[in-house]
């Protein structure tokens, strides 16, 4: 399944969810001059790498020896979120935040959103370095924080209807989906992956944070009620009943 759009109108223009995906884009883009040598020592730099954390010394892929102060321990949990993999990874990651983001935005106020969001990719990031502590490769999106947006969303607009994807033998078919099976879909899809990745070697089955996504959505869900406006009414009263 491929969600495409939702059917609940924001009452304003999601200036934070915009501006978080051009920021982004951006970032991406500047990714792409820098060459396969210069983007892995990106990625070493400001991507985080959970080894890091749990050892006195760290020899990265350069066979250059690491002592990290707590700067360099904080900066690249923050940094990652901007940063991407390859064009699925950022194209996927911002068509969520798209269709998800502006009505937690909405729902929540744009400086309370904004908060939210870095909140909810920290505590994702936390997850995945306590579940990988061993991992050196390094984890870098915006998935984390996005799963708590999503989190969110499925608390606040349980019954809103997604627009999704869903290939059927040779043919595509537009399906209006109830969100909490869309992201009750994608969520259980995270949590079993991430639960066969603990026996894993890599700490990052298939290139994937499961872990990341996992505890985003979590603290998403957790920490809606707390970031959410009590005074909020739907551009469209007859929509009311899809936001409870």
């Amino acid at each position: 399944m491929i969600p495409i759009r939702d059917d609940i109108p924001s009452r304003s223009y999601p200036v934070v969810s915009v501006s978080l995906i051009v920021i982004n884009v951006l970032a991406f883009l500047y990714e792409l001059t820098l060459g396969s040598e210069g983007l892995e020592l990106f990625f070493q730099e400001y991507a985080v790498i959970p080894a890091r954390y749990f050892a006195a010394g760290y020899v990265d892929p350069f066979g250059r020896i690491h002592q990290f102060g707590l700067t360099d321990l904080v900066v690249p949990v923050f940094t990652a979120m901007f940063l991407h993999g390859g064009w699925l990874h950022v194209g996927g990651n911002m068509l969520y935040l798209w269709i998800f983001g502006d009505n937690v935005e909405d729902r929540m106020g744009r400086g309370r959103f904004l908060i939210f969001y870095f909140l909810c990719g920290v505590l994702a990031t936390v997850a995945h370095i306590v579940f990988n502590p061993e991992s050196r490769a390094p984890s870098l999106g915006a998935s984390g924080a996005i799963a708590g947006v999503l989190g969110a969303y499925l608390l606040l607009y349980p019954r809103a209807r997604v627009i999704t994807i869903v290939p059927i033998f040779f043919f595509i078919q537009f399906i209006p989906i109830p969100a909490f099976i869309v992201l009750g879909v994608w969520f259980l899809q995270q949590f079993f992956a991430g639960a066969m990745s603990l026996g894993a070697a890599s700490a990052q089955t298939g290139g994937v944070a499961w872990w990341a996504h996992i505890g985003g959505f979590i603290a998403g869900m957790a920490l809606v009620h707390l970031f959410k406006r009590k005074d909020y009414w739907p551009v469209h009263r007859d929509l009311w009943w899809r936001t409870r």
